[in-house]
């Protein structure tokens, strides 16, 4: 697409997780705002739909689909590839991806579904992109976590919870990791011109948990009315990618658009050395990646 003389390039930006809920609002939003959008999807059928309707609605057609299954190792690394040869620059990643499984279940690469998609694919997909990101700076990075980060634990002595299964110690593991691969991030990069925060989206009226039973299921229909909508929650993860005040921001944990206090877990530095150190290995990187 040309551009007139004096106006820079469109910023390009990288959302995983776009087809549908949140993930599909901040692609609409961020195509409002002028920006190339990478959507990042699972299902291309249903990728392609909502790519139409972001097309339609924003009056952008810089609105592009890649299809990737972020439980595959080898699907991430061919995303990365993609990214790399068809994009000149890559400003913003948005790691939104996620799934909250009811049943232990391996992913393609024999690792536990929850721990590989909501934690390693955010692992994995950002060392991959980190040159790009580096080369297009100043970039932004953005991991979505959630507020149940502050009830997790990361089990080293069984991380793929072989021994101990329940829903929600998987998935609140997978949230603090999160959390401190955030910091770790931010930290290793330093003054690299790229930032990276977590974002906590609230209790959000997507469908997301919409199949999970028992109490967990019970609340969270209860408390659907008093939720943020999918828009509110995007509209705040646009400002985390876009406010030229927050530039400069980085290693901080967002809930809205305020930078607060996350755990007390989630700020050891030691831990999240070491699960930076354990999820290099898992994914088959170099273990000091991102140094």
């Amino acid at each position: 697409m040309s551009h007139a003389t004096g106006t820079p390039p469109a910023r390009i930006c990288l959302i995983t997780g776009a087809n549908r809920g949140i993930g599909k609002e901040v692609a609409l939003g961020l195509a409002q705002t002028g920006a190339q959008v990478i959507m990042v999807c699972r299902n291309a059928e249903r990728g392609r739909a909502a790519q139409a309707e972001i097309q339609a609605e924003s009056g952008n057609p810089q609105v592009d689909l890649l299809v990737a299954d972020l439980s595959s190792q080898a699907s991430i690394r061919q995303l990365a590839e993609t990214v790399q040869s068809q994009y000149s620059h890559l400003h913003v990643l948005i790691n939104n991806a996620g799934v909250e499984q009811y049943e232990r279940k391996l992913t393609v690469d024999g690792l536990e579904t929850t721990f590989a998609i909501n934690h390693l694919a955010y692992f994995l997909l950002t060392n991959l992109l980190l040159d790009q990101l580096t080369s297009s700076t100043p970039a932004r990075i953005i991991n979505v976590a959630s507020l149940v980060h502050k009830w997790g634990t990361i089990d080293f002595d069984d991380l793929q919870a072989e021994r101990h299964f329940t829903t929600d110690k998987a998935y609140y593991q997978s949230k603090l990791a999160n959390v401190l691969f955030t910091y770790e991030l931010a930290r290793r990069l330093g003054g690299a011109g790229v930032t990276v925060n977590a974002f906590n989206p609230g209790m959000t009226a997507t469908d997301f948990a919409a199949n999970r039973g028992g109490f967990g299921g019970f609340m969270a229909k209860a408390w659907r009315p008093f939720m943020n909508s999918a828009e509110q929650s995007a509209a705040n993860i646009v400002y985390l990618a876009t406010a030229p005040e927050i530039a400069g921001v980085s290693g901080q944990y967002f809930t809205n658009r305020k930078a607060l206090q996350s755990s007390k877990t989630s700020y050891d530095e030691a831990l999240a050395h070491r699960l930076w150190g354990v999820s290099a290995e898992l994914v088959n990187l170099p273990p000091d990646t991102g140094s």
